[in-house]
């Protein structure tokens, strides 16, 4: 008969960095041992960006200290200690033998790739991971018998579920969204706030040492390093852009300007990701700012949205489909990721700058992710693999359940349109919209086809024609197919020829490096 007083292991991972967390609700601090470990195996599966792994080790150190604060009896290796495994399994099963526990609980993982290591261990407890808003019978109640899996719709449940910004049973102000107000154009002395910065204090600074020493072959720049670790710190950063950035952030959360990568962003979702903040408590800070008249209502619905619409949504939709989800290439692409992706050293500008930007600060805020770099690599017909992985391993925010519903399906179309219907695709006028990139490049926004042409201009054209058969009856590129149609054969043929010659320029650039 099995004990149920005897001690339990509880695994707590280093995107579970919550008081609330289900494995620790269900415990006994007078009974059982948390286990947290640093390992080498979730640092190098994919390689993460320096900046990332030194935030969420230095945040495991800090929360491991407030468990002990609670008087959670505490289990922590690191990454340097001389018996680790390198493996969580390794750590997890190591702690049973030297601790004589026989049982191990833990929350769910948020990826798939370890809830399948987990899976069918008779000795391990896999609980919910409830700090989401949405769980998987929520979201698959929702979607079942639906042909269609729109966020909208699933958004609208969302707002009458929170209540959150919710008039009734009818949305503030009217609507449910307010997306035209999103396209107001960048200027260059356009004024923008800053995300909070916090100074690195003893523990960080020990992880940033050994961050150096023993990833100095990965992407990225390492310092200076500015991200909270703390709750106490991811709580004050919320403040600071609810006052500072929200204000802002409706009309201008699209615009992109050189030297200037955070605008009004707020810079959250790498706390949210990792549980250092709820999403509830941030969708709660952003109407109250609202309602107390410090924020427009575009403003706080287009954030709430983010949060309660498109995370919930792609948490749903990623544990729905997987796991074959990571390998959709529904437009059969196979062009190999370009290098200049990890150099920066491209004459685009909008592609240089989100590329430097990303290397130096482990960030890009969600129209550099999805029309400059996910747009070049939809229409240059870049495996969506090599994508997804590529976003995986370079943003401090990124974890496969959120990156890669985004990047599979809403930026690279690979699911074929079971995310969204609506194809990421533009050419470079719509970046020249929305930022002052192309004033400063090397090519010209204005020149469609030829020699110093835009690349985004005969790609837009060609990836249309290259993908007729799949994207033709799409009822969002059916204004497009009506122009290419309308073109003469001449001038087709023009782009068709201008965009093979820039793709032969950039294979053979990689071939030859």
């Amino acid at each position: 008969m099995k004990d149920t007083n005897a001690p339990k292991l509880l695994v707590v991972l280093g995107d579970q960095l919550s008081l609330s967390l289900s494995s620790l609700r269900h415990a006994d601090p007078y009974r059982d041992i948390v286990l947290m470990a640093e390992v080498a195996g979730e640092a190098t599966y994919v390689r993460h960006h320096k900046k990332k792994i030194a935030f969420v080790l230095s945040a495991m150190r800090h929360f491991a200290g407030e468990l002990k604060l609670y008087g959670w009896p505490i289990r922590y290796v690191q990454l340097g200690d001389p018996d680790n495994t390198g493996t969580l399994m390794g750590e997890i099963e190591r702690a049973r033998q030297d601790l004589d526990i026989n049982d191990v609980v833990v929350t769910a993982p948020g990826e798939h790739r370890l809830a399948a290591q987990f899976a069918n261990i008779p000795w391990l407890e896999m609980l919910e991971d409830d700090r989401f808003l949405a769980g998987h019978a929520d979201f698959n109640g929702w979607a079942d018998d639906r042909k269609h899996l729109r966020m909208d719709y699933f958004y609208r449940e969302m707002r009458r579920k929170t209540g959150l910004l919710m008039a009734g049973s009818d949305p503030v102000g009217g609507q449910w969204t307010y997306d035209p107000k999103y396209q107001k154009p960048s200027k260059q002395d356009m004024s923008h706030s800053e995300p909070l910065r916090f100074e690195p204090d003893a523990i960080t600074k020990d992880v940033l040492q050994m961050v150096e020493r023993r990833f100095d072959n990965h992407f990225g720049t390492l310092r200076p390093f500015w991200f909270g670790v703390t709750r106490k710190n991811a709580q004050a950063a919320l403040e600071h852009f609810a006052t500072t950035g929200l204000p802002h952030f409706g009309d201008h959360q699209d615009a992109m300007l050189h030297n200037a990568p955070f605008l009004y962003h707020s810079v959250l979702s790498l706390y949210l990701n990792v549980g250092l903040l709820s999403p509830l408590e941030v969708c709660r800070r952003v109407e109250r700012a609202y309602t107390e008249g410090h924020a427009p209502l575009n403003a706080a619905e287009s954030y709430i949205r983010q949060i309660i619409g498109w995370r919930e949504y792609l948490r749903g939709i990623y544990w729905r489909e997987m796991p074959g989800y990571t390998k959709s290439n529904y437009l059969n692409a196979k062009r190999a990721l370009p290098e200049f992706y990890w150099t920066a050293m491209t004459d685009m500008a909008c592609m240089a700058d989100a590329i430097d930007q990303t290397r130096d600060e482990a960030y890009a805020h969600h129209v550099q992710r999805l029309m400059v770099t996910g747009n070049f690599a939809l229409l240059a017909g870049i495996d969506p693999v090599q994508v997804h992985e590529w976003y995986l391993a370079v943003y401090a925010d990124a974890y496969e359940w959120v990156e890669a519903p985004n990047v599979i399906g809403m930026s690279q179309f690979a699911d074929g349109g079971l995310l969204g219907s609506k194809l990421s695709a533009a050419s470079g006028t719509y970046i020249n919209t929305i930022s002052d990139h192309c004033g400063n490049c090397r090519y010209d926004v204005h020149k469609k086809t030829g020699e110093g042409a835009c690349p985004f201009n005969p790609l837009y054209w060609d990836f249309l024609k290259r993908n007729e058969d799949k994207l033709r009856g799409n009822s969002h590129t059916g204004t497009a197919y009506q122009a290419w149609d309308r073109m003469s054969a001449a001038k087709q043929q023009d782009y068709l020829d201008s965009a093979a010659a820039y793709l032969k320029t950039l294979d053979d650039w990689d071939h030859n490096q």
